[in-house]
């Protein structure tokens, strides 16, 4: 079969669907056309060959009005010359498409024109009557089987590589807008186009309607909007700001002022033509009448109809003369039409006798008259008066039956053209993301000032290039965003991307910028790579803002940027767990003293008040009485209520504010959810009682407000780096008593936004030993995710100490050892990143050494540094100079870790949960810190053997000791051997899910003040 060659609606279909089987004399099991030219009365129906394997999801959407989607694509799509070519196989002989005929009859619904000159095909009947060619050879649905056909057929859609989607909105109940979208609802899903009809009420306000549009703007899966008009709403609408808030790309119906304008200067290809025009334009194009050098006239100026028809006519070559109702000479005007388009809304305003001969004339009226003999009593009529010319023209378009299919099926077109733009623009699970690539200056300027030269783009613009609704977003600031866990729910069938973590070795007090390092591999792996990839630090703790290590989230370039904004105007994260804090202290210190004062029945009463004869039971009471074993919560006899109100705290095992800022810290850290961090909070034990007993914050009734008042400080922060790679900050629990990483939220939702070809670089608090111990036992444990690679960050500085140079003391300067080459003392130091690696190793993951390279570094230490991180087993050892280059100065490092993350993990905890308590104690100490045994004091055997009667002994464990050595004592460099471990007293943060146990330290260098940074630096200089 040879593809039409003329500019038909049959060959706009056969680019859309492929070949259009109504024209052969084989039975139609592809597309019907009578069907196609009557989407007001019947269905349309579609059918492609589409690839083995490949399917179309046509859900109609969800119950809750959004819609629901899903893209299929193929590898190898479906063509309408791979239909061709199939049919050819098949044996499908090809038509001529119409030739003109005199004979006349009566109006034939299936067709698109009344018979003023008839239709048919060589070798066919006439189209009219009960030997309509379209019945004939359109054996589809009912008709197929009323000649023995099968109707039950599975009927293929649209190619799957082409996955379309459409949205409508509806303000208000009308009854002719709810048959107008009805009949656009069902001509899209006949042909595999997923529509959904979100309703709004006619309480909806202008607010709400464009919310709703912008919320369809930006979600990928919706490849075409159109608002249905009028907008019948009892609020004052702006039907233009309305309309114009339709992302132009997704305009299918081309109302908006860009589609206009681009329509009315000539831009054909770049715009979204209306509906009705573009309708008229393939009836008109039907005929075989050329347009070029025609008189053509547009009776009606609307933005609809009329407007656009002029444009379409002018720019196709038509000489156009517009008219209107208050046109004089209208009926003058009309007889010097070749082609005539109606859309006045005047009925029956044109009369036959004004029709030139053999004119071609477009009605696109819709009006009713009154018709006694109708059972409503009414019918519809079009602009022209039909009766009369009907005898004049010489193509005449029916009211109904014309020109309305015809406007449905362009508004199908257009989707499926969006889709098509979209598709090739759009590459499956790569961001759209603009980076800033640095040319770093030499001599390097300070990190204050590198940041004050970094224009950030606004957090709205980065949100949406990494996939965010602006619903998901709320703005803090210009350049910072809270992010909503909507988004997560949202994204959770995505699969996630690989999952780096990045540690150090032991490190001098200057640090080793693990920070730096890992925000140097996110801008290597995205910005220069194209690799979808997120970053996730700490948000920097009250305080560290001036320490000697400078501004704690990364450094030169490859730091957060604006600078100011991440360090010195925190969120209010630290404010709300004080807060959150003072309320369990006061609630504490409130019940003892009321208890102490009160009977047991006021108590009872002021716990649990009277509203409308009724007991106001909260939930946490309610969990409370169960825990009692009391199955009732009113009324409750005198014993019940005591055993109730009667916590009976021991004053001497009450928690401090500072413990409990802590434990509340690391509960938002290790929380998946909102409804996890409440029950976790439920779960803080606050003291015991004096029959040794916990006593917990739901004791108290306070975690549901605890858990109302730390819901905003749930929500990751958005920022970037100098080079546009998108970071979330969240949480800073500290890495000594707590885990010490970013929020298992912000790794989560970093992971499903990347995608399965993305990567997340998340950090981990001080050395292997430290840090990633918990990171490995404690997050990954609560958070079932499992890092692909191991990235330790080490300097020369550092194995320098290790190798015994002199101390370093923060603030002041390095001794001169440190900016000498010697060999000897730094291969002495190797012994302690081997044992790292082999730390980090010991979880069944590839290790990969990053070595940071200060200025002083020489060549020849930088490679003994790396051939003993190789030789200790390290997957691979790469120098970066992130720091003073950005992300090009972690390219090596980058592609090491995408050749790591492709080989299988092994991963595995360090030790069972279930085991004692003391047994993974004596694990973590002898495995990670190389120690020879623990040694527990009288205090900590006896709390642990309280937290084991609890039933808290199956918590993993978090050792607190000094970050500064493998040891207990910082003094001791290198790889301590043969020590015990004195663990001196255990706490349980049964909400946060661990048992804190804390180590002595033998000398007090820890506890030793920092001198601050701050001198010499200024924010605002001058130019700013």
């Amino acid at each position: 079969m040879e593809q039409p060659t003329s500019s038909t609606a049959q060959q706009l279909y056969f680019n859309l669907f492929g070949p259009v089987h109504a024209f052969l004399h084989k039975p139609c099991d592809c597309l019907s056309w009578s069907k196609l030219c009557s989407l007001d009365r019947a269905p349309l129906s579609a059918c492609l060959h589409t690839r083995t394997g490949i399917a179309w999801n046509a859900a109609a959407g969800s119950s809750d009005n959004t819609l629901v989607w899903e893209l299929h694509t193929a590898q190898f799509p479906v063509t309408a010359e791979e239909t061709l070519a199939e049919n050819s196989k098949e044996g499908v002989a090809g038509q001529a498409l119409f030739s003109r005929s005199t004979v006349a009859g009566d109006v034939c619904h299936h067709c698109l024109f009344a018979p003023a000159r008839s239709f048919e095909i060589p070798g066919q009947p006439a189209h009219h009557g009960n030997h309509c060619i379209w019945k004939q050879d359109c054996k589809t649905g009912e008709g197929a089987a009323e000649e023995g056909g099968s109707s039950d057929e599975s009927v293929p859609r649209i190619p799957a590589w082409l996955g379309c989607a459409a949205d409508g909105h509806l303000v208000g109940d009308r009854d002719d807008s709810n048959l107008y979208i009805s009949m656009k609802l069902k001509a899209a899903a006949e042909i595999g186009i997923n529509a959904n009809h979100i309703r709004l009420p006619e309480t909806a306000t202008e607010d709400e309607v464009l919310q709703r549009i912008v919320a369809v703007n930006e979600n990928p899966a919706v490849h075409g909007l159109i608002v249905q008009l009028p907008l019948d709403s009892i609020n004052p609408m702006n039907t233009e700001k309305v309309t114009n808030a339709v992302a132009p790309e997704k305009d299918v119906d081309g109302l908006t002022s860009i589609n206009a304008g681009k329509l009315s200067r000539g831009d054909l290809g770049d715009c979204f033509i209306p509906c009705t025009p573009n309708g008229c334009m393939e009836l008109i194009s039907q005929t075989g009448v050329s347009v070029m050098g025609k008189n053509a006239v547009v009776i009606g100026r609307s933005k609809i109809v009329g407007a656009p028809m002029h444009d379409l006519l002018l720019w196709n070559h038509a000489t156009v003369t517009t008219c209107h109702s208050k046109t004089l000479d209208l009926a003058e005007q009309v007889g010097r039409a070749d082609i005539l388009v109606v859309g006045a809304g005047r009925a029956e305003m044109v009369k036959g006798e004004w029709v030139k001969e053999g004119a071609v004339v477009i009605d696109c009226g819709i009006n009713h008259i009154p018709d006694s003999s109708k059972a409503s009593g009414k019918r519809v009529v079009g602009d022209v008066h039909y009766p009369s010319a009907i005898e004049r023209a010489g193509y005449i378009t029916p009211v109904p039956g014309g020109v309305g299919p015809m406007t449905v099926a362009m508004l199908m077109k257009n989707t499926v053209e969006s889709a098509k733009r979209f598709l090739q623009k759009y590459t499956p699970g790569k961001w759209n993301i603009e980076y800033t690539k640095k040319n770093p200056l030499e001599p390097q300027p300070s990190d204050a000032e590198i940041s004050c030269s970094c224009q950030s783009k606004p957090i709205g613009q980065l949100a949406r290039e990494v996939g965010l609704f602006s619903e998901e977003v709320e703005p803090y600031g210009r350049s910072r965003a809270k992010i909503r866990l909507d988004a997560l729910k949202r994204m959770e069938k995505q699969p996630d991307g690989k999952y780096v973590v990045v540690t150090g070795i032991t490190s001098t007090p200057l640090g080793e910028g693990k920070c730096t390092t890992t925000l140097g591999l996110a801008q290597a792996l995205g910005a220069h790579l194209n690799i979808n990839t997120f970053a996730c630090v700490q948000e920097p703790s009250p305080g560290s803002f001036f320490g000697a290590r400078g501004i704690a989230v990364g450094g030169g370039y490859s730091q957060i940027i604006p600078l100011e904004e991440v360090s010195l105007q925190p969120l209010g994260q630290h404010e709300l767990i004080s807060a959150a804090s003072r309320v369990v202290m006061d609630t504490i210190k409130a019940h003892a003293y009321y208890e102490s004062k009160l009977s047991e029945k006021a108590l009872f009463d002021l716990l649990v008040p009277l509203k409308k004869g009724q007991r106001s039971v909260s939930p946490a009471q309610l969990n409370r009485l169960k825990k009692l074993g009391i199955e009732k919560s009113d009324p409750l006899t005198r014993t019940e209520i005591r055993r109730f109100v009667q916590l009976d705290i021991d004053p001497d095992t009450a928690t401090d504010s500072g413990s409990l800022e802590n434990e509340i810290m690391a509960i938002l850290s290790l929380s998946s959810s909102e409804e996890e961090m409440q029950q976790r909070l439920a779960k803080i034990v606050v003291a015991t009682n004096k029959s040794g007993d916990p006593v917990t914050t739901e004791d108290l009734d306070v975690s549901g407000p605890l858990a109302m008042l730390l819901k905003d400080a749930l929500k990751p922060v958005l920022m970037q780096t100098v080079e546009g790679t998108p970071v979330f900050l969240h949480t800073s629990p500290l890495a000594d008593i707590a885990q010490g990483s970013p929020s298992i939220l912000a790794d989560k939702l970093a992971l499903k936004m990347v995608g399965s070809g993305g990567f997340v670089v998340t950090e981990s608090g001080h050395g292997a030993d430290i840090g990633l111990e918990k990171f490995f036992n404690i997050k990954c444990r609560y958070s079932g995710l499992r890092p692909d690679v191991v990235v330790i960050v080490a300097t020369v500085h550092s194995l320098k100490m290790h190798g015994g140079a002199p101390p370093v003391q923060a603030g002041l300067p390095l001794p001169k050892e440190y900016s000498q080459e010697n060999l000897k003392q730094l291969e002495r130091g190797c012994c302690h990143l081997k044992r790292q690696v082999e730390n980090a190793q010991a979880f069944g993951l590839p290790v990969i050494v990053a070595v940071n390279k200060f200025s002083g570094d020489t060549e020849a230490e930088l490679e003994l540094v790396c051939g003993q991180a190789r030789q200790a087993g390290a997957f691979d050892a790469v120098q970066c100079t992130n720091w003073s280059e950005g992300g090009a100065g972690a390219l090596a490092l980058a592609e090491a870790v995408q050749r790591a993350a492709k080989l299988p993990g092994q991963f595995s905890f360090l030790y069972d949960t279930q085991i004692p308590a003391a047994d993974k104690l004596r694990t973590v100490a002898q495995k990670m810190y190389g120690a020879k045994d623990i040694e527990l004091s009288p205090k900590s055997k006896e709390k642990l053997a309280i937290y084991t009667k609890q039933g808290f002994g199956n918590l993993p464990v978090c050792i607190a000791k000094t970050h500064l050595s493998l040891s207990n004592d910082p003094m001791l460099k290198g790889v301590p051997t043969n020590f015990m471990l004195p663990i001196t007293d255990i706490k349980a943060n049964v909400g946060a899910g661990f048992l804190c146990c804390l180590t002595e330290s033998t000398n007090t260098e820890m506890d030793d003040p920092m001198w601050p940074c701050f001198h010499g630096n200024n924010l605002y200089s001058d130019s700013k």
